[in-house]
Parts: structure tokens; sequence; C-alpha cells
């Protein structure tokens, strides 16, 4: 069974806006008392949030899909739908969302860190808000906004001051064992450890964390063996403990090469350098080499023969043994003046600052492209976030709703914006992405505005053929009529003077 899960594909839905209410009031001697229809809810968002009460990722891998509730409808009587509650996920401290590309979206660290994965759409207006000196009985609501939905990748990145990083047995589950409460899965063969340990540790005034990372092997930046899966866990380390087995049985093993290819793969790992705590390159942080098991004579004996060699490479070395405790409050003292350094160096949190980012005088807030397919034709397309929400909340079905979005588009400058770009009426216009958009011939001659909204509710005038002529029409119909009438009088009568109308048999 899985106990411990430290990188998942989440699935994030936002919850649905409610429809708007096409409601009209109504009582006694007041049949038509004017349009009550409420507005409806926002939907719920899916958010991301750093709880201090979950250390693993564990119930994200079971339940991957997840989304929030929707809001609800509104209603008669200006009754406005409930909206639906945010959908908070939990999450550890040290969470990397990114995107299913690999791109960081957010470093959650800190409690109470957010990170919005899908967020609610809103809700639609009733007819009552829609309602206006002009447009005093909408037959029509606007609907709800679908929720947006999103894949993210969480990783977690363990928030450790000491990382222990070495070979598989050389010691480290026990060493966390033996400086701290933690109590590690301990055994003599290969890769016992299979997720990271995390063990707090008090010395003197110094209180800080362990974390001791799955073995390394030569060839585990590139995937082999578990060091790939978990080397993300040092990125955010103060100190790299190299931990050094001086009783191997291996032949071609010793203190001194395992430290080569342990630093080897520590530098060819490429971690995410652009998020809090990964920064600095791992070998520019503080080393510190400990040379284990020295409870076994010849350990001893070759821990005293290489510590010259690793004092000249620059490192700190300290010969410890986990069985007898020898060394280890030595060991533990110094890592934390190292940890109390690290933090009296580390720059100042500072408080997220607001970035207002006002729109240029002219930005229209939409787009208009041109674009030419292949045996398709020209069609233009319009990207915006306006335009893209206005299609999404009208009711097509509702010719009072078709033109209320034309009017809306039309003071946008939707229609200018593609007189501009050469649009011709009958032209293709989609509005949206390519894979949702609406399409519709564009009829730039139709008219707009609400002195046209004369028609019974849910009818729009504009777009049915009810036009009537005009007197001067009628006067030229009448004129047409009686010129075409003289002019057959006066074809007879020609007809009649040269003798086609005469009888042959009475002659």
């Amino acid at each position: 069974m899985v106990t411990f899960v430290d990188r998942v594909v989440l699935h994030a839905t936002g919850g649905d806006g409610g429809h708007g209410c096409a409601s009209i009031h109504r009582e006694k001697f007041k049949p038509l008392a004017g349009p009550d229809g409420g507005n409806g809810g926002n939907g719920g968002s899916v958010i991301i949030e750093v709880d201090p009460q979950v250390t693993t990722l564990l119930d994200y891998h079971h339940s991957p899909h997840r989304h929030a509730p929707s809001g609800t409808q509104g209603m008669g009587d200006h009754r406005s739908g409930s909206t639906g509650v945010d959908l908070v996920l939990g999450v550890p401290d040290g969470t990397v969302v990114k995107s299913p590309d690999g791109t960081v979206l957010a470093d959650l660290v800190g409690v109470g860190a957010q990170y919005v994965a899908a967020s609610g759409g809103r809700g639609g207006l009733g007819n009552a808000a829609l309602a206006s000196q002009r447009r005093k009985a909408p037959g029509f609501a606007l609907l709800g906004e679908p929720g947006t939905e999103q894949d993210i990748v969480l990783e977690l990145k363990t928030i450790a001051d000491v990382a222990l990083v070495g070979y598989p047995s050389a010691g480290k589950s026990s060493l966390v064992a033996a400086i701290s409460a933690a109590r590690p899965k301990i055994a003599d063969y290969p890769f016992t450890t299979l997720v990271p340990n995390l063990g707090v540790v008090q010395a003197g005034g110094a209180r800080y964390t362990v974390a001791d990372v799955p073995g390394l092997i030569p060839g585990a930046s590139e995937g082999r063996g578990l060091g790939l899966e978990f080397l993300r866990h040092i990125e955010r380390c103060a100190v790299l403990v190299h931990v050094l087995d001086c009783a191997t049985l291996e032949p071609d093993r010793d203190p001194l090469s395992d430290l080569e290819d342990i630093e080897a793969e520590l530098r060819t790992y490429a971690g995410d350098l652009t998020i809090e705590g990964g920064r600095v390159p791992l070998l520019d942080r503080p080393q510190i080499v400990v040379l284990n098991k020295i409870d076994v004579p010849e350990a001893r004996e070759l821990a005293e023969l290489v510590k010259p060699d690793l004092e000249a490479r620059g490192f700190r070395v300290f010969e410890v043994s986990t069985a007898s405790h020898e060394g280890l409050r030595l060991l533990t003292y110094a890592l934390g003046e190292i940890v109390d350094k690290a933090r009296r160096d580390a720059p100042a949190t500072e408080n997220t600052r607001v970035v207002l980012r006002p729109k240029a005088v002219d930005d229209a807030g939409f787009t208009v492209t041109r674009r030419e397919v292949e045996g398709q034709g020209v069609y233009y397309w319009v990207r915006g976030e306006k335009p893209e929400r206005w299609v999404r909340q009208t009711d097509f079905t509702n010719d009072e709703a078709v033109g209320y979005l034309a009017d809306r588009l039309a003071r946008l400058g939707v229609e200018e914006k593609l007189f501009a770009a050469g649009a011709v009426a009958g032209d293709e216009v989609r509005i949206g992405p390519e894979h949702n958009a609406v399409i519709f011939d564009w009829e730039p001659t139709l008219m707009t505005g609400s002195e046209f909204l004369g028609g019974p509710r849910g009818v729009d005038l504009r777009i049915e053929d009810r036009s009537r002529p005009t007197r001067g029409e009628k006067r030229q119909e009448y004129k047409e009529r009686m010129d075409a009438k003289t002019e057959a009088r006066e074809e007879l009568w020609t007809e009649r003077e040269a003798g086609v109308w005469t009888d042959a048999a009475k002659e």
C-alpha cells in the first residue's frame, strides 16, 4: 500500500455559475408589475493551500479529480442563487505547483500560502438587473459561466534544514534514528529506505530538522535507482551531510570514491533553480562529511586514514557510530551552529507586493485577426475576455438575448474592428477559442439600438424582417404602378388601331 506520495497529477474543475432568472412580478390587479428575476450564484473555486496538518499528497493520489460546488440558479421575487463554497485542498509545506509541461506556477512555502487552481464561473444576471429605461421588461436572462478546468502537477519538496545523502546502507536512517525521535525502517540490505524520513533534532538551544533521502547510486540524476524521484527533497536544505560507510564489504568501494560519486550526481542533477530555496547550487552550500560505523575496528582504521584527505579538500569531518552513539553529540551541535548561521544569513521574507497593471489607453480589450484556411476560405477570429464571456452567457434560443449580445458587441467596437480588418457581409466570424468557438455569418447592416425593442418579451424585431415601407416608398411604388398601367393601355390602343384585333370572318 502506498503510504508516501510526493508527486501527483491533479485535475481541478471550478464550479459553474448559476443561471439568471427571467421572471415578471405578478400580484392582484398588477399582472405585469415589472421584472423580478434574481441573479445566479457564483461557482466555487479550487484553492491549493498549505496546511501544517498535511504531510503527504496521498489523498490526491487516490482521488485526483476535484470539483468545486456550483452556484444555484436565480429565482423570482428578486431571490439570488446561492454561491458555491470554495474547495480548499490542503497540501504540505514546500509543495510546488507545476503545469503538465513543467512550468512552475506557484511555490507554496509557509502556512496559509495559496494558489487558485481553477476559478469558479460567474453567475448570470437576472432580467431585473438587465432592465433599463429603454428595456423595461427584458424577456431573457444571462446564463452562468462554466468553471475553469486545469490539470496541475503537485510536487512535494521537503523543507528540512539538514539533508543526509549517501550510498544505500550507508547508515543514514540509523543516524536519523540516533539523533532524533524518528523511527525509520532499518535493515541490512540496499534501498531499505523507500521514502524520505524526517527527524527533529534538539542540540542545546538549536532546533532543526534532518531529512534522510533514499540512497543514491551512480546515474541517479539520470533515473537510476531511487535518486531521481527523491533528489528534489534536498533542494531546500541549508546543509548537506555526506554519510560515508567505512565498513562496506564491496571491494570496489571506499569513502573517497563514494564521496566523488555522490558529488558527481549532485552536480549533474538539474533542480528547479527558479523557486525559493533552490537558487543556490547544491554543491555551493555548506557540506559536512560523516564517517560512519567506526564501532567496527577496521572501519575506525579506515576513517583515520581518509580523514586527512577529506580535510585537505575543505570538508569538516566527523567520525561517528550510530550503534555506540560515539561522536553524535559533537555532530549535532556542529550542525546546529551551521543551521543557525544559515538562518541568520537568509534574506528577510518580504510581504507579497500587490502590483497594479492598468490597461493601456488604446487597449480595446479584444483582438480581431484575419485568417486564411486553405480550401475553406477566410474567417475573422475575435478573441478577448469580454466578448468570450458575453458569448458564453448568451442563450441563443432566445432572440432578444441574441439581440442584446449584438448591442454589447457593437458598443464594444467589434463591428468597427471587423470593418477595419476587411470583413464584408456574409464573412465567417468566430468568437472564442479554436476548439469551442461560436461561429456565425456577419451581417453588418443589422441595426442596433434599444429603440427597436418594442416587440413581445423574448423577441427581437431586428432578427425578424418586419420592416414597414415609409410614405415616400409608398408614393414611389404607387407612381411606378400607375406608369405601368398607362404604358399597358397605350400598347393596347396602338394594337387596336393597327387592326390586330380585327375579326377576319366578319370581313
